[in-house]
């Protein structure tokens, strides 16, 4: 009976996993099955230099999200955030973003030492388009770039200086159907400890 049993559960547990492989997408043609061929202006909207219109949302942009890669591999993403003007454009292909004294952990500065390649997302509060930006990054700590990216009265550590590889608007559908920036979207930050208390219990201290 228990053999019986034994060999029920094999099968079923075997049909499981065969099911569930042939669930997962493995290959582009299969990916490609689920989705229509996209418009030929978002495939070619990806400029290689900054204009105008990415100009002018840069200089009005007071947050972003970077990505890097470390050494191992790993992706990892990291907020920087300013007045609006804290990121600095240099020329049309490349911009600079001051590095003010944080938590110390400086995973994306080690990162771009190993990998420059980085990945940058603009957002404007209010505004439900992005930039998407694609580019490689460098480290520095030249004078002129301190000094040109001091913000409150304070000059950064050290400078990333972003080339630009990509950049073009990102379409406002996910902030549209998130209301990201509708205020009665906005949550109660009682919903949640102190960061401190958040620490405590997730390192058990």
């Amino acid at each position: 009976m228990r053999a019986g049993m034994s060999f029920i559960l094999a099968l079923y547990f075997y049909r499981f996993q065969e099911n569930y492989s042939m669930a997962q997408i493995t290959t582009l043609e299969q990916l490609q099955l689920h989705y229509k061929a996209p418009h030929p202006v978002v495939v070619n909207k990806g400029i290689h230099r900054l204009e105008p219109h990415t100009k002018t949302f840069i200089n009005n942009c007071p947050f972003l999200l970077i990505s890097t890669i470390s050494e191992q591999g790993h992706i990892d993403v990291s907020p920087r955030g300013g007045s609006a003007g804290f990121i600095k454009i240099l020329n049309d292909q490349s911009i600079l973003i001051g590095d003010l004294p944080g938590n110390n952990r400086i995973d994306s500065l080690r990162n771009i030492l190993y990998s420059p390649e980085v990945g940058i997302l603009f957002l404007i509060p209010g505004i439900n388009e992005v930039i998407r930006l694609r580019g490689t990054a460098s480290i520095h700590d030249d004078e002129e770039f301190l000094i040109t990216c001091t913000e409150f009265k304070k000059s950064p550590k050290l400078v990333i200086k972003v080339i630009i590889k990509e950049i073009f608007f990102h379409c406002p559908k996910s902030m549209l159907v998130s209301k990201l920036w509708s205020p009665e979207m906005f949550q109660d930050r009682d919903i949640l400890p102190s960061l401190s208390e958040i620490i405590k219990d997730q390192l058990g201290l």
